[in-house]
């Protein structure tokens, strides 16, 4: 296929338009580089910010919840994972919806459910009304995902589409550090006023709403539909329209130009079609490892980086709030958000796939490290936290961005939103082990549990090194064409 997209005309500056593959490849060549894709690309980051500062308000708030309702180990435990759970709901289904009704109506509908879900929290005056607000939040949180990775690779280029993708890394953990960076005056306050610490996580949870509220108005004025499903499910007269809107180019429809029923009718599938497809033959190998992956990282950051402060005091041998706060602030700034870029900066150069390997090789060597030192003092313990940040910077450049990045890169357009939400099972399943294990075993084994986690990067090296399959360098979105050219020749043989 010609890096040039054929619908760029010789003259004038016009683009004219003859199928939906010519928009896709437009964007995709690079051609357009004004406009407002950098707002949107800004304002998709910015509901991965929502997604992580729910996730760490929240889970910092957990141990005065816990005192607030006087809740059991078991009901706390209810608590923690209504979220994950309303996460995993949101992200299977959202998904699809994100490829059947498009990313710009799943987007806006979706920060619905952060701004209710944020202030029903706050409030809650029971445990159940909690529970419910939290699952809300989590279906927030799992169609979030989907939509934010389709509207970040849609709208880059070939070149440079990991890169933005695995952009959501370092806006993770600016969010993680955010929430911290906001407990600092918060905690002040309740001590100066003399407030019960209990009813901390009410100010913290409640106040996601707002820049959620932010993103809704940011939205409703620069977002626009991706051009990309446009082309394949609106037509291309909409599609024309929106790349005039976002790119202020002059773009119009051939007359010669295919129908776009007969195009529409070839990418629209159902729930069970879209999932046979991520299961069958040609895309088991992409989920497959796209699957573990994510779920590899994900029981990781929800035993590391989750408790990285409670982790840090333990190495301390402290249990000072304000350590906690700060070395969670510091650790995630330091660390998490500069991983985070140098990862986005490498993954456009050696891909996902060797990006992954090499980080699961480091968090391995990480948690060897840091768990035989879990019983030092003096000047030892400092050097074991300073390994846990190495471990977090390890994880945030390699596969904590490129586990998403894999499965958004691995699926076309027609196949994208499935595809994520799908491969959102291994981030889920995996965050629950994590949260569920974490706690037994550093109650059984206290730090030497690093040692014991070590084995899930050592599952996922061997994994990666098995599987082959790596998006980078290859056009994926060319592949709904090739697939619909296919379908044409059998049905006319």
């Amino acid at each position: 296929m010609s890096a040039v997209p054929n619908a760029a005309a010789p003259s004038g500056g016009r683009i004219v338009l003859r199928s939906a593959q010519d928009v896709t490849d437009l964007i995709n060549s690079g051609a357009l580089q004004k406009g407002k894709s950098f707002a949107i690309t800004l304002i998709a980051l910015g509901g991965i910010f929502l997604d992580a500062y729910d996730f760490t308000s929240v889970a910092f708030g957990l141990p005065y919840i816990s005192k607030d309702f006087h809740l059991t180990p078991e009901m706390l435990s209810v608590v923690s994972a209504s979220i994950m759970v309303g996460a995993l709901v949101g992200s299977v289904f959202g998904g699809y919806f994100v490829d059947k009704l498009g990313r710009f109506k799943v987007f806006m509908a979706d920060m619905v459910f952060f701004v209710v879900a944020a202030i029903a929290c706050a409030v809650a005056p029971d445990v159940w009304t909690l529970i419910i607000a939290r699952f809300i939040m989590g279906v927030g949180i799992g169609v979030d995902f989907p939509v934010a990775f389709s509207f970040l690779a849609e709208y880059a280029s070939r070149k440079k589409k990991g890169g933005t993708v695995s952009l959501w890394q370092p806006m993770w953990y600016a969010a993680v550090a955010s929430t911290f960076a906001l407990l600092v005056p918060v905690y002040f306050l309740f001590q100066g006023m003399q407030w019960s610490e209990n009813q901390m996580w009410r100010i913290v949870v409640g106040f996601g709403a707002v820049p959620a509220i932010l993103i809704m108005i940011f939205r409703q004025k620069y977002m626009a539909e991706s051009p990309s499903w446009a082309a394949q499910n609106l037509g291309l007269h909409e599609a024309a329209k929106i790349l005039k809107r976002t790119y202020n180019v002059d773009a119009e429809v051939a007359e010669d130009a295919v129908d776009p029923r007969a195009e529409r009718k070839q990418f629209q599938m159902t729930l069970t079609q879209a999932w046979g497809k991520l299961v069958g033959k040609k895309y088991r190998g992409r989920t497959g490892l796209a699957l573990v992956i994510n779920a590899s990282q994900s029981m990781e950051y929800y035993a590391v980086g989750f408790f990285v402060g409670q982790i840090v005091l333990a190495m301390l041998h402290t249990q000072n709030v304000m350590t906690n706060i700060v070395s969670s602030l510091i650790l995630n700034l330091a660390f998490g958000v500069t991983g985070g870029f140098i990862g986005a900066r490498l993954s456009g150069k050696i891909g996902p796939r060797k990006l992954s390997l090499l980080g699961f090789c480091g968090t391995f060597t990480c948690m060897v490290i840091a768990g035989s030192l879990s019983n030092v003092e003096g000047a030892w313990s400092f050097i074991g936290a300073l390994v846990i940040g190495l471990l977090i910077f390890c994880h945030a450049a390699g596969p904590g961005a490129q586990g998403m990045t894999m499965a958004t890169m691995s699926y076309p357009t027609s196949l994208r939103g499935a595809g994520t939400g799908f491969t959102q099972i291994g981030i889920r399943l995996g965050a629950i082990a994590g949260l569920v294990f974490w706690p037994l075993a550093t109650a059984a084994w206290g730090t030497k549990a690093l040692l014991v986690l070590a084995v899930v990067p050592a599952i996922a090296i061997v994994v990666i090194l098995v599987n082959k399959w790596d998006p980078h360098g290859r056009d994926i979105d060319a592949e709904d064409y090739e697939d619909a050219s296919l379908a044409a020749v059998s049905a006319n043989r």
